[in-house]
């Protein structure tokens, strides 16, 4: 509508709007409107005025938030507040993810990665959910709390269900040997033949996410059991068993990257045995094994000897390499050098960096006893070379593909341009978005409520639809554009930041919730809206957690679950009595 507008004007005219509106409504509402409602003054009363039926019951004036910022007792004036308060939230969301981007690009991951980046995402939804509990008297929280309630399940129903079947949509690729071609699309809306595929972090990342929904299940007990006593203890069990795992996701974070790494390493070091092995088959004068399966230390040692330039009975640095020229690694970031020292360290057991002919001879036979465990995992019993040194390299290229995401875990940080300039930028975008999330967080959980006493539709149900779609919009628009690259890599990295995204519901926003209900003595009653999280965090994590390639299929299960969790909330509570 207005191509020229960038975001920070827009921003700037949606907070005018704001406040033209709160002076507006200080000037209508000082004002007595009696007598003809054409008369200056009253013809705009009868104009702003909405019938009865639609305006709040049972109240004929509304209190101000802050004392400047509007208020009104209509549905439509409610609905326009939402609109605009979920507005400048998306806004804070956004902020605090650009600040949280640059940030990561001065400082790297781990620390930055691994603590920052997950709180500050989250940072939106626990401020809405922890003034939805503050508001107040203990009746007005306890009313208001299913606001936090309504956005903390719709955050993560929202995430685990359109989110995650829109990016498999955009994301799709010919799916080939359980794995997705890159930016190869040919088969259309193939249900079983298109799809995407991610990598085993992006699995890990789905098994934490269950993992994460534990104190869930354990402030549900007293319910399951149908006891009214032990409900306070039972929350608070609950949040230091959240808390704990907080602590435990954050510093998983943290080391995942050292962890990835060791693994990565574990690979590459594979790929070394496999092009040595396939290397000697091809120079040895007969078979590496002999017909019981067990290396032929006669051949390799004849192998040694045409290795051994000089004939001292040692090989040298030198003579590796000369041993590996022929040897490509392309399928891994590897030279030869690096190829040498993992020989070397592998072989030379001595430490006088030479490889005698005994360590050699040792050290091979102990690889091809290694590399056997493919040919016993294909069923192939007998000693045929070629055969199990080619299931060996499709095995260890599998664990490459799974593992490997584009070797993130080995990048070093680029130098940034202006890098001081970059970090006061990232500061002051943290710092606005949190000042934003923090002002109007409370006046848009009283237009939900507000809106909600006016219409007669549960606070929740507002909060599910329309209050996650203002603190993810940011985070769902950028995942969604990031999975329509068509590649493995940013498939896996955008799976993993929706795990982890709702890990961090379940462990920092239920933590504030737990912390809420414990401190102001309010009544833990959300069975069917718990329920509802269990069901989708365990229908799509176990899924992900034992798979790496997602049919096309799956897109539209995922997208099924949401209405499907409105459903059952609404049957649960009014069909059954639940809540």
């Amino acid at each position: 509508m207005f191509p020229s507008l960038t975001s920070h004007r827009f921003l700037f005219l949606i907070l005018w709007i704001v406040i033209l509106c709160a002076h507006l409504h200080v000037h209508v509402h000082a004002r007595t409107f009696t007598g003809d409602p054409l008369s200056d003054g009253g013809k705009w009363q009868s104009l702003l005025r909405l019938p009865t039926s639609l305006t709040l019951r049972g109240e004929s004036s509304c209190e101000q938030t802050y004392g400047f910022l509007p208020c009104t007792t209509t549905v439509l004036g409610n609905l326009f507040l939402i609109v605009v308060y979920g507005f400048l939230m998306f806004k804070a969301a956004t902020f605090l993810s650009n600040g949280s981007e640059l940030l990561l690009e001065i400082l790297g991951p781990g620390i930055v990665g691994g603590l920052f980046l997950p709180i500050l995402g989250a940072l939106p939804d626990a401020m809405l959910i922890l003034v939805s509990g503050l508001s107040g008297s203990k009746e007005t929280a306890q009313s208001q709390v299913s606001v936090g309630m309504g956005l903390l399940a719709g955050s993560t129903v929202l995430l685990l269900t359109i989110i995650w079947g829109t990016c498999v949509i955009v994301g799709k690729c010919d799916i080939e040997d359980s794995i997705a071609i890159d930016s190869r699309d040919t088969r259309g809306f193939s249900l079983t033949g298109s799809g995407v595929s991610t990598d085993i972090w992006t699995s890990y990342a789905a098994r934490i996410m269950v993992l994460s929904i534990l104190p869930f299940v354990i402030v549900q007990f007293p319910q399951i059991l149908n006891s009214t006593s032990g409900r306070h203890l039972a929350v608070l069990i609950a949040l230091i068993v959240s808390l704990a795992l907080l602590v435990a996701y954050c510093l998983y974070q943290i080391f995942q990257p050292w962890i990835q790494r060791r693994k990565l390493e574990y690979i590459k070091h594979k790929h070394v045995i496999l092009g040595l092995l396939t290397h000697l088959k091809k120079r040895a004068l007969g078979r590496l094994l002999k017909e019981n399966g067990e290396p032929d230390r006669d051949v390799i040692e004849k192998l040694f000897a045409t290795i051994d330039e000089n004939q001292d009975g040692n090989l040298t640095h030198s003579e590796l390499r000369a041993l590996l020229i022929g040897i490509q690694f392309e399928e891994i970031d590897l030279d030869h050098d690096d190829a040498v020292k993992r020989i070397m360290y592998d072989f030379d057991t001595s430490g006088n960096q030479l490889v005698e002919q005994q360590e050699f001879v040792n050290g091979v036979s102990r690889w091809l006893q290694r590399a056997q465990h493919a040919r016993v995992a294909s069923g192939d019993a007998g000693p045929h070379t070629m055969k199990f040194l080619s299931d060996f390299h499709r095995e260890t290229k599998r664990e490459h593909d799974l593992l490997d995401v584009g070797d993130q875990s080995n990048e070093e940080a680029e130098g940034v341009e202006d890098a001081k300039w970059t970090s006061i930028k990232a500061v002051l975008f943290l710092i606005l978005g949190t000042i934003i999330a923090a002002a109007f967080a409370d006046p848009l959980v009283d237009a939900v409520d507000n809106f909600s006493d006016a219409t007669s539709i549960p606070a929740f149900f507002i909060s599910f639809i329309a209050l996650p779609l203002a603190t993810n919009s940011s985070e769902a628009v950028s995942a969604i554009i990031f999975a329509s690259r068509d590649k493995r890599q940013t498939a896996s990295l955008t799976f993993s930041e929706l795990y982890g995204a709702v890990t961090m519901n379940n462990v920092l926003c239920l933590s504030v919730f737990l912390a809420l209900v414990y401190v102001r003595g309010l009544t833990w009653d959300f069975s069917s809206e718990v329920l509802v999280i269990l069901v989708v965090c365990i229908a799509v994590g176990v899924f992900a957690s034992f798979r790496t390639v997602f049919p096309l299929w799956t897109s539209i299960l995922a997208i099924l679950l949401y209405p499907f969790s409105l459903a059952l909330v609404y049957v649960l509570d009014y069909v059954f009595g639940w809540s």
